[in-house]
Formats: structure tokens, C-alpha cells, sequence
């Protein structure tokens, strides 16, 4: 016979008034479990009712629990949403890994307002126990099934920093970057990226030692062991993603090192073959950028004249000849060549940065007649440079152009004899930080030492209002680096497409 409201609402009245008893209305407490087998009204009741008494029968706890679920997976959107919401009240000592595995498999419900019920009670489970919800999280995440996996992933990288640093303690922090690494084994593009984010965000992380075990990640997933294989799309864009993610990493006491020799070594001779992921991206302006970007934190390097040499190479292939002049004094040719600005602004800059570590390079490396085209070229790109400084200043209107610099200091920087690589620039990319200069003011007593002297003066801090003027105006620039979204794949364990799906995974319920 089917339990009725009644039903339900006497025997809650039985367990109310027990008290202390209750453990000895176990028929009272079964009744009400069995409500998940009547109608809709009967099953709300239900999904209320059971985990309210669910700590006072534990010999019946499977039982609560099981029929918690079959209410989570009722037809009913409405009955759904009231299960999942009291499923918290049963995360308790043993069962809080099963509850958090079994909310994170809810997550991959279409139901918009189901699922952020479901991010809310992960969200009120990581209050009582961190480490056994990201247990649940952690074991869909390696065996699940892909959308429950994605979910999961996205989870963690958006929900664990907003969580409070009680929650979120040092042991807790250092279980996520231990399950991240299991994680990296075997993932996609657009999971790598997720997942450094997670891992990026974790204050354990933020020392040296730290930011090093961020590297050392990246440089596992980048395959900088193997040669490059320039033709296929997912390798080259491997290479992509993990350099975007190492970038924010490096520092002087965090070397780029390994990935600037990659680049120079396996990157630079297949410059012009290199295939893109995306129709719409000047790969070969990327590459170049993030060399750029990384050369200011290359340490000691092993190859550095040969990996100097590459750079030098490829700047002479960017770099055009004047074009000849006939008797009369006019070009022989009817076009002017094309001073591809954006290229050469990147390896000048990479170049200007290694050759702070070998100097006398141009000298004693180059023989004359090379050096003497690179300045015959040098010559002439600073002059187009120059025009065309002077046509951008006219169109800005006065404006102020700092960003205009970086190729013109380089350059001259380079014509000096001996080269000098004193100079320090700025990417034109990156954004200018504007200063005004403040007047000292008198020092007070207080700031004077008892020797008289003043306090070190304090620089003032870059405007708030600071902008970027310029941007080259060959090529395909992004405002930022880490702004194509095109994950495609292809990293380790072969998650990515064309690669082959991960193992066998069972379909439906599988808690």
C-alpha cells in the first residue's frame, strides 16, 4: 500500500516528538523513506523529511541515502531541486566523499536553475569538508564521463578561489595541486588551461619554489623534449597554450630558459612552415611575440652563440636590402620593400636581450661582410622607421607615442660601435605606464635620521589612467597574448581530438 501525506506527516510527528527516542521509531523513519515511491506531493515531503532524522538511524543511512537519489533523478524538475538542496545535510564523516561524487555527477544537468542549485550545495559541502568534497570532485574528474569531467574541471577553476582561506587551508591547497598533477596526465587543450588556472590561484604556490613546480608543470605538458613537428596543428598549438600559461610565471628568479632555447632551436628554423590552429591567426607573429615576451627571463643558456645566431639570421630575412638605385639616382624597382615592423620589433627586442649575455657577438662573431649587410639593413629600416614615427606622431595629433620606441632605441642601440644592449624598452603591445614627476617635499623631523639624512624618495606610481597609444601596423596583432580561445587538443594521454576518447566509462548512475 502507497504511502499518503498522512502517512508521511504522522509518522514525522511520531520522530518529532521522540526526542531522545528516536532511535527506537525505526518503522516511523522507514515509512517516511518509503514516501519516495508515491506521488509528487508525497516525494517534496519525502525529500524534506528523510535527511532531517537521517543522522538518528545510522543502520539505515544506505537506505536515506539511496532514496535521496531516486528523488535527485525524479522526472520532476521541482522534486529534483528540492533533493539536491537537502543533499548537504547528509555529508557527514564517511559520507562526504559519497555525496560530494554523487553532486558532482548532478552536474552535468541541462536544467540552468538545477544546476546552480547543485554548484551551491558543492560550494556548502566544501564548508564542512574540504578536502573530502574535492575527493568527490577529484574521482569524477579522472573516471567520469567527459561532460561530468568538463563540469567538474570548470568548477574548480572558477568556485575554489572564491572560497575563504579557512576552508581552504595549506593541506587542502597542497591535495588540489597533487590531484592536478594526476589530472595533467592525460588532458585537453582547454583543460590544461582550466586546470593551470586552478593550480596558478593556489597560495602555496606563490613562492620561487612555487611558481619553479608551475613551471616544471607546463614544461612536462609542452614536450620540449621532442623536435617540433612544424605541419601538425595540435603540436603547434601545445606549444602555444604552454608558453601563454608559463609566461605570467617567469621572473628573474624563474627562468624562461628552456622554453627560449626551444623556440630558438626547434621554433625559429621552421618559422615559415609552421601550421596554425586558427585561419584567422599570423602564427608566425605569435611565435615571435612570445619569444619576445620570454627573453628578458632566459638565464645561463648551453647554445647561446648558436641560438644568437638563429636570431640574427631570422632578423636578416625580415630586415629587407634598400632597394638599388639606377644612374639617374632613382630605385630600379617601382615598389619600395615592405618593413615589416611588427616582426622585426620582436626579434630585435629577443635579440637585444640575448646578446646582453654574449656582447661581443657582432663583433667577433659575424664575419665583416655579414655585419656590414646587417647595418647596410639596420641603416635602412631605421630610416622607414623613422618616416614612419614621424606620419604616426602627425595622426595621433600630438599625443605622446613612448610605445613608438621600442624598435628605434634598438636599433640604435645596435649601430653603436662596440653594439650596446644598455637600453631598456618596452614591447609596443604591452601597455605604457605613464609617470608624472612629483617635486621632493621638505623632509619633516620625523623622515630625518639622526645623521641628517633623508628617507630613500618613494617613485610615484604609474597613472591609473595610463594607455596604450600604438600598435604596429603589420601583421595580425591581439591586444593580449592569452586571448585566443582555440583550445583544440592533442596533450598528453591523448585526450584530444583525433587522438582517440579516453577508456570505457559506464553510462547512467554510477554511485
Amino acid at each position: 500500500m502507497a504511502v499518503t501525506i498522512e502517512d508521511l506527516y504522522r509518522n514525522y510527528g511520531i520522530l518529532a516528538d521522540a526526542k531522545d527516542n528516536l532511535s527506537q521509531h525505526k518503522d516511523a523513519y522507514q515509512v517516511i523513506l518509503d514516501g519516495v515511491k508515491g506521488g509528487p506531493k508525497e516525494k517534496r515531503l519525502a525529500a524534506q523529511f528523510i535527511p532531517k532524522f537521517f543522522s538518528s538511524f545510522p543502520e539505515l543511512a544506505d537506505a536515506a541515502i539511496n532514496a535521496q537519489l531516486d528523488l535527485c533523478e525524479d522526472e520532476d524538475v521541482s522534486i529534483r531541486r528540492q533533493a539536491i538542496k537537502e543533499l548537504p545535510r547528509f555529508a557527514t564523516g564517511e559520507n562526504i566523499l559519497r555525496v560530494a561524487d554523487i553532486l558532482t555527477q548532478l552536474l552535468q544537468t541541462d536544467d540552468t536553475a538545477e544546476f546552480n542549485q547543485v554548484n551551491a550545495a558543492l560550494i556548502s559541502i566544501f564548508k564542512i569538508d574540504a578536502k573530502g568534497t574535492l575527493g568527490g570532485l577529484f574521482s569524477q574528474i579522472l573516471q567520469g564521463e567527459d561532460i561530468v569531467r568538463e563540469r567538474a574541471i570548470k568548477f574548480l577553476s572558477t568556485k575554489l578561489k572564491t572560497l575563504p582561506e579557512d576552508v581552504t587551508t595549506k593541506e587542502v591547497e597542497e591535495y588540489v595541486f597533487a590531484e592536478t598533477k594526476k589530472v595533467l596526465e592525460d588532458v585537453t587543450g582547454e583543460e590544461f588551461v582550466l586546470l593551470m588556472r586552478v593550480v596558478s590561484g593556489l597560495r602555496v604556490l606563490q613562492t620561487v619554489h612555487g611558481r619553479q613546480q608551475l613551471v616544471e608543470l607546463v614544461v612536462e605538458q609542452a614536450f620540449l623534449e621532442q623536435a617540433l613537428n612544424p605541419a601538425d596543428p595540435d603540436t603547434v598549438d601545445r606549444l602555444l597554450q604552454c608558453t601563454r600559461q608559463a609566461l605570467p610565471l617567469f621572473s628573474k628568479n624563474v627562468h624562461s630558459t628552456r622554453f627560449v632555447t626551444y623556440f630558438c632551436e626547434h621554433v625559429l628554423p621552421n618559422l615559415s612552415t609552421l601550421t596554425s590552429p586558427v585561419a584567422e591567426l599570423d602564427i608566425q607573429l605569435e611565435v615571435l611575440k612570445l619569444l619576445a615576451e620570454m627573453s628578458p627571463f632566459c638565464g645561463d643558456m648551453e647554445k647561446l652563440e648558436a641560438n644568437l645566431n638563429m636570431l640574427f639570421t631570422k632578423l636578416l630575412e625580415f630586415m629587407p636590402l634598400p632597394p638599388e638605385e639606377v644612374e639617374n639616382g632613382e630605385n630600379s624597382t617601382s615598389e619600395e620593400p615592405k618593413l615589416q615592423f611588427s616582426y622585426v620589433e620582436c626579434l630585435l627586442f629577443g635579440f637585444h636581450q640575448l646578446g646582453k649575455k654574449l656582447p661581443d657577438f657582432l663583433l667577433d662573431k659575424v664575419d665583416a661582410e655579414r655585419l656590414k649587410d646587417f647595418k647596410i639593413r639596420l641603416q635602412y629600416f631605421a630610416r622607414g622607421l623613422q618616416v614612419y614615427i614621424r606620419q604616426l606622431r602627425v595622426a595621433l595629433q600630438g599625443k605622446t607615442g613612448d610605445a613608438l620606441k621600442t624598435e628605434e632605441v634598438t636599433t640604435t642601440d645596435l649601430f653603436h660601435n662596440p653594439p650596446s644592449y644598455k637600453s631598456t624598452v618596452t614591447l609596443s603591445w604591452k601597455p605604457v605606464q605613464k609617470t608624472e614627476a612629483v617635486a621632493p617635499k621638505r623632509p619633516s623631523g620625523e623622515e630625518m635620521g639622526s645623521g641628517g639624512s633623508t628617507k630613500k624618495q618613494i617613485s610615484p606610481l604609474p597613472r591609473r589612467d595610463a594607455r596604450q597609444i600604438y600598435n604596429p601596423p603589420s601583421g595580425k596583432y591581439s591586444a593580449s597574448i592569452g586571448n585566443f580561445n582555440y583550445e583544440r587538443g592533442g596533450f598528453r594521454g591523448g585526450r584530444g581530438r583525433g587522438f582517440g576518447a579516453r577508456g570505457n566509462r559506464s553510462r547512467g548512475r554510477i554511485y
